[in-house]
């Protein structure tokens, strides 16, 4: 389907914060270069020669979230993206959605969170005056997830259950108001990282996906001590880096499965929660080693992975018996 070409208006794209765009226009080619440049190579078309479009962008790492408000009908063509892309549907209909390996078009409401297509798929339909998200994400991180060498792919383009679909909504709120749109959170590598993997976390539960489902028998074998020591050891080493569950577990020479397993068995942790006591005590020395009005709490707190200071405090006040501040302040 051709574009078609909308009538003259004005457009706007704020970018101040790298990480965040607002785009705005009534013009049809406009709105296409804008798609083009953020998305993958497309064509839009508008059957009445009107078109509206309100877009608001943050990304970070290897995750982004759109906000989009069309005030028109928009036929949409788009190549494959090499991402996941997911929409929910605020208002309007997504209407004769199709991706290539799709056997009949779907017709999407306000309230439904669905796959647009797998990563190396081309797909098409038609956004009718509709409000909805745009969450995309790469691929891999689902590996950075679950581990393994062949790539993970999900199996079906809406999620299992609207509990699961629930949840993953409420993550992609979290990752797109509390992360990436927070500047403080979003300069922060370990935040962005953490909360991506989150994201991928919470995808892995609400679709059917070609992840391995739990541990083998060769993981169960791998879980022993050694297991432990190697990993203990990376992570310590590497605390202020962003780790991945499964960088950990390839560090120790196991799957992530193995080093789960292990840490549980012997340790009666996750390397993720040994990962972020080890953080909390990087966390407590820089506080306490700090010159009087030289930093404040939330600073370190971002610094270490926390995008909520209350959270931090909640966790330093339980791992010492005080609070972060009475820390800065020096006893």
């Amino acid at each position: 389907m051709e574009a078609g070409h909308g009538r003259a208006g004005g457009s706007r794209e704020d970018g101040s914060d790298a990480g965040q765009v607002v785009f705005d226009s009534t013009d049809l080619e406009t709105t296409e270069e804008f798609l083009i440049k953020h998305y993958a190579p497309l064509r839009i078309g508008s059957a009445t020669g009107r078109s509206g479009a309100r877009i608001t962008r943050v990304a970070g790492g290897a995750v982004s979230a759109d906000e989009v408000a069309l005030t028109f009908d928009m036929n949409y063509h788009v190549e494959p993206l090499g991402k996941i892309c997911l929409c929910d549907v605020r208002s309007g209909t997504i209407a004769r959605h199709r991706a290539a390996d799709w056997r009949e078009p779907g017709t999407f409401g306000p309230g439904e969170l669905f796959s647009f297509a797998q990563p190396d798929q081309p797909y098409e339909g038609s956004a009718r005056s509709a409000s909805y998200t745009i969450t995309m994400l790469d691929p891999a991180l689902l590996n950075q997830v679950v581990g393994g060498e062949e790539q993970v792919r999900l199996l079906d383009h809406r999620p299992v259950d609207a509990l699961v679909a629930g949840n993953l909504r409420m993550v992609i709120d979290h990752v797109r108001d509390g992360v990436l749109a927070t500047p403080g959170a979003a300069a922060s590598p370990l935040l962005v990282g953490a909360a991506t993997r989150y994201l991928a976390a919470a995808v892995l539960d609400a679709f059917p996906t070609t992840a391995p489902t739990g541990p083998t028998a060769e993981d169960s074998r791998d879980a022993h001590p050694r297991t432990v020591r190697r990993a203990v050891a990376f992570i310590e080493a590497n605390a202020e880096r962003d780790l991945s569950a499964a960088e950990i577990a390839a560090a120790a020479h196991v799957t992530p499965r193995a080093i789960q397993l292990a840490f549980r068995r012997h340790l009666g942790t996750t390397p993720t929660a040994y990962l972020r006591r080890v953080r909390l005590d990087a966390a407590r020395a820089e506080l306490a080693a700090a010159e009087p009005g030289s930093t404040t709490v939330t600073a370190v707190a971002m610094r270490w992975g926390y995008s909520r200071p209350g959270v931090f405090s909640t966790h330093y006040r339980e791992a010492y018996g005080e609070t972060p501040s009475r820390t800065l302040r020096g006893r």
